[in-house]
């Protein structure tokens, strides 16, 4: 009993007894032990901010109020069924429902709810969708909260999803080319690979035969009658959950709860849901699998168990413990791949769910050419190390504080958390039954159980992850002359060979001192001053350093750092750009000053702050990140980046090997031999869009990259650094002056140079035939030059906008062509002021010369004709509803100040691009769109198989 009801009951006792007994000496009683919450058998309490119910038709609900981001609430609609409940005619068709669902309902007619939520500010594909899993059909609907009558209506599409999809004859013949070019695009070297590997993992088990994408064959003849039947089997109230989560007031979501979902009718005799099985076996079982067009090799073993939810505190601190060795573990074998002799370019050990009812504990890794099988040897002896000798203290001491620092900025950041987050907590509440407690109980009882986790505990884990039985070996390998795919009987060795082996202890350096040894002589700011408009505090530095402040409390753990200076890559010879654009990140992964990148990631344990360099064609800068305890830390590593670069060439050597490897086999993917044909084409063979090759490899010199990078960060006079977040002008001042006031400055000013390449011009028609699946990608450019201006800046990036509408309708839902369609738009203002249109989408290849007909139709309509007054409305609506949303985000202020700054513009002007939106008119997009549309330059690419 709780102690709320022993409240009650001990003021029912008080109020049934007669007056006069009021007089009599109290009876002794023992007071009840109170309950630790914090047992190891206690049950996780579900997090009181969420309303948890369930209707009288058996349909669940979770409410909660959460105003991150305001005016908005993420809602799902939660089926318990997937592919794996498919009757042998439906393989597919649990998918295909899921397209239906927006094809027509009982109150929707045919892509209504895609039209009104679009008029709203909701993107199809980007914000509204649905997925369909072996086990799970999850509905996603994001909404504005803030105009009557749209959760009304956002529920009201849900409540007809579970209980009045149509399935128009007509509507799904329609929809079967969608449903196809959906299973068209998976095709290539992972789904054959898939293909071979399933059947292995999943020996003996329905989920070897159940992709949720279904057989071909069965999505050619979809009709309704198998849908239909799919939808009344599992489409019901014992199966369905409703999530809520968002800035709207919880009695009036549960009212329209009730309201909607309640009178959908009970299914008292309906088909039991099986729950399928993942059988295990005793010995281990082999998957060798080879493609021609896979690039690289890798192996994973992997162990097989069943299921182990989260509900009680014991579970958490289970949990924990495999964390804790999953993290250790994963620190070594990042160690061991920055060794040039490591025959793995990375590995990596997880544990997690796998399917309904199963999980898996693995162990991956990606393999150098022709070391497959050592790469299987290597990650089995580390994990055998572990066994024998166990971890470190010292590793644990790290990961424990890791891992409590993780959960302590969740709870920081527990008033800010967007609801996106809390929704998906509460889908897996209400199909696994893994507990929500909330980040408040989390954090305290981590705080509580972390400190008591031993050594012993998370070496005894390592005992959990051997032995042959449940033990899958997948192994997957470029198909090419020359490479041996490695036997079954070889990978069998492997696990011989290490047991066999003569296996030392761990051993670890840890570097002492202070992160920056010497203090460096502060600098002081100069001037000063406030830009009102958007709250931002601008300084100069005695040495020339420029700094913009913008405190936000969007977040309350996150500050967010970009420095940029221009000039990059722009300023050296054309032979050397690629070397420029690597240097940074090459130089950066040896370390800083006496730290290599080893010991610096030790030395930050525990601290949350990072900064990385960057040279990029027109500028060089850095960008970082720390939460606000972290924020001298993230000074210092500003300043050790640009005073104190390490080369390492031990981790060069490494990094060289690796991207060999990812070169090797580069050209058997299609789709990056179709991106380096697009590419080379439009630069016209210019030196600096060469994809990166072989020889160009051996060009690189460890001395000259360290040479470039010193050369781009020696002066630091022309460098901004704008901070965005939790953080005020008087913390980060006295910071700024010590560190950033001491970066050496030689008054260097720089301007970036027209480097090229350039714009292509004329009519490009080009095809690449590569690969074995039915597939085709097609690419479309349209491009420019014109002077820039804010106003058609906007105006051409809405008419990409209102183009992707038009051609999804028409491409998708029209002609049944495509799956997606993208549209993205490019207006330079730097060096050279140019425009372009990029259009992509994928087809079958019989059908890529009609799909291109039907989008130059369709731009030649838009250039012909002004677009009707409901789509402009749509386009207008869908970016005042993304402004809402990123205009509480940091990142959003740090690229929208630093586009200003680099710009020249005036920063107390940054709200002015809602002005821009308001003005949007048919007349000004008919006007951009015969100013853009213009097919003068204009390119295709297209993408076919060989055969």
């Amino acid at each position: 009993m709780t102690f709320p009801a022993l409240r009650r009951a001990a003021a029912l006792v008080a109020l049934t007894l007669p007056c006069a007994l009021h007089a009599q000496p109290a009876a002794k009683t023992r007071a009840a032990a109170p309950r630790d919450s914090f047992a190891l058998t206690a049950s996780l309490p579900m997090d009181p901010a969420v309303k948890v119910g369930t209707l009288p038709n058996g349909i669940r609900y979770y409410i909660r109020q959460n105003t991150k981001p305001e005016k908005r609430a993420e809602l799902r609609l939660v089926v318990n069924a997937g592919s794996i409940l498919e009757d042998d005619d439906q393989r597919g068709l649990a998918h295909f429902v899921e397209h239906m669902a927006f094809n027509g309902t009982t109150n929707f007619a045919k892509n209504d709810i895609v039209t009104y939520l679009e008029g709203i500010g909701v993107r199809f594909g980007a914000d509204l969708n649905a997925y369909t899993n072996f086990d799970e059909t999850v509905y996603i609907l994001p909404v504005p909260t803030d105009s009557a009558g749209i959760l009304e209506k956002s529920f009201r599409f849900l409540g007809d999803v579970a209980s009045g999809i149509r399935f128009d004859s007509s509507d799904v013949v329609a929809e079967r080319g969608v449903v196809l070019s959906e299973w068209r695009d998976g095709l290539g070297a992972g789904e054959r690979l898939r293909d071979q590997q399933f059947p292995v993992i999943f020996r003996g088990s329905r989920y070897a035969e159940r992709l949720p994408i279904g057989k071909p064959d069965i999505l050619e003849g979809a009709n309704p009658g198998p849908l239909r039947r799919f939808w009344r089997d599992w489409y019901r109230p014992d199966l369905m959950a409703v999530v809520a989560v968002g800035d709207a007031e919880p009695a009036r979501v549960e009212r329209i709860i009730r309201q909607t979902f309640g009178p959908i009718p009970a299914r008292p005799t309906a088909r039991v849901r099986p729950q399928a099985a993942v059988p295990g076996h005793d010995s281990t079982l082999v998957t060798i699998a080879a493609d021609a067009e896979l690039t690289t090799s890798s192996v994973s073993v992997l162990w097989k168990r069943p299921a182990q939810a989260t509900r009680t505190v014991g579970d958490l601190r289970r949990d924990l413990v495999e964390q804790l060795y999953n993290g250790m573990l994963n620190q070594r074998l990042q160690e061991l791949a920055l060794k040039p002799e490591a025959p793995f370019t990375g590995a990596g050990a997880s544990s997690g769910a796998f399917v309904r009812g199963s999980e898996i504990v693995s162990l991956d890794a990606g393999a150098k050419e022709g070391r497959l099988v050592e790469t299987l040897q290597a990650v089995l002896i580390e994990a055998e190390r572990v066994q024998r000798h166990g971890f470190l203290a010292s590793e644990l001491e790290r990961a424990r504080t890791s891992t409590l620092r993780a959960y302590e900025r969740a709870f920081a950041e527990r008033e800010k958390s967007a609801s996106e987050a809390f929704v998906d907590e509460y889908v897996n509440h209400f199909l696994t039954g893994e507990g929500a407690p909330g980040i408040a109980f989390e954090y305290a009882a981590v705080q509580r159980l972390l400190p008591a986790i031993t050594l012993d505990e998370v070496n005894a884990v390592s005992a959990l992850r051997a032995g042959a039985a449940n033990r899958v070996v997948a192994v997957s390998v470029p198909d090419k002359p020359g490479l041996a795919v490695p036997t079954e009987a070889e990978i069998r060795a492997a696990f011989g060979a290490v047991v066999a082996a003569t296996i030392t202890p761990w051993t670890e350096r840890v570097a002492e001192g202070a992160l920056v040894a010497a203090v460096p002589t502060p600098g002081r700011v100069v001037s000063e001053r406030l830009i009102p408009g958007p709250g931002i505090t601008e300084w100069t530095l005695a040495n020339g350093v420029r700094v913009l402040i913008k405190p936000t409390d969007f977040n309350a753990d996150q500050i967010l750092v970009s420095a940029f200076s221009p000039g990059g890559a722009s300023l050296v010879e054309d032979a050397d750009a690629f070397k420029t654009s690597l240097a940074p990140a090459i130089i950066a992964a040896g370390g800083v000053g006496e730290f290599s990148a080893i010991d610096l990631r030790k030395k930050l344990t525990g601290k949350v702050a990072t900064a990385q360099p960057s040279i990029a064609d027109l500028s060089e800068g850095m960008s970082g990140a720390a939460s606000p305890k972290d924020l001298e830390t993230l000074m210092q590593l500003l300043y050790l980046r640009f005073t104190a670069p390490r080369a390492d060439s031990t981790v060069f050597a490494a990094q060289l090997q690796q991207f060999e490897q990812f070169l090797k086999n580069k050209d058997a993917n299609p789709a990056a031999v179709f991106g380096d044909t697009i590419q080379q084409t439009l630069a016209m063979g210019h030196p600096r869009a060469r994809p990166l090759s072989a020889d160009m490899l051996r060009e690189l010199d460890l001395t000259e990259l360290l040479r470039i990078y010193r050369d781009r960060f020696r002066d630091a006079g022309d460098f901004t650094f704008l901070f965005v977040g939790n953080v005020t002008p008087e913390a980060l001042k006295p910071l700024a002056e010590q560190w950033l006031g001491a970066l050496p400055a030689g008054n260097r000013r720089e301007a970036p140079r027209d480097a090229g390449p350039r714009q292509f011009s004329g009519v490009i028609d080009k095809a690449v035939r590569k690969g074995i699946a039915p597939q085709s990608q097609s690419v479309v450019l349209l491009a420019g030059a014109a002077p820039w201006t804010r106003t058609d800046a906007h105006a051409l990036s809405s008419l990409g906008e209102l183009l992707q509408m038009r051609l999804l309708e028409r491409l998708r839902e029209a002609l049944g062509g495509t799956y997606s369609v993208s549209v993205n738009t490019a207006f330079s203002r730097r060096i050279r002021q140019e425009w372009q249109v990029a259009i992509q989408y994928g087809s079958a290849p019989a059908q890529a010369d009609t799909m291109y007909a039907a989008v130059r139709e369709e731009i030649a309509r838009l250039r012909s004709a002004p677009p009707t007054a409901a789509e402009v409305e749509r386009v207008k609506e869908q970016q005042r509803r993304e402004l809402e949303v990123q205009q509480k985000q940091n990142g959003y202020w740090l690229n929208t100040i630093r586009t200003r700054v680099e710009h020249g513009d005036a920063l107390d002007t940054l709200g002015d691009y809602l002005t821009l939106v308001n003005g949007l008119t048919a007349e000004s997009l008919s006007a951009a769109a015969r100013k853009f549309l213009s097919e003068e330059n204009r390119a295709r690419f297209v993408l076919l198989p060989e055969k």
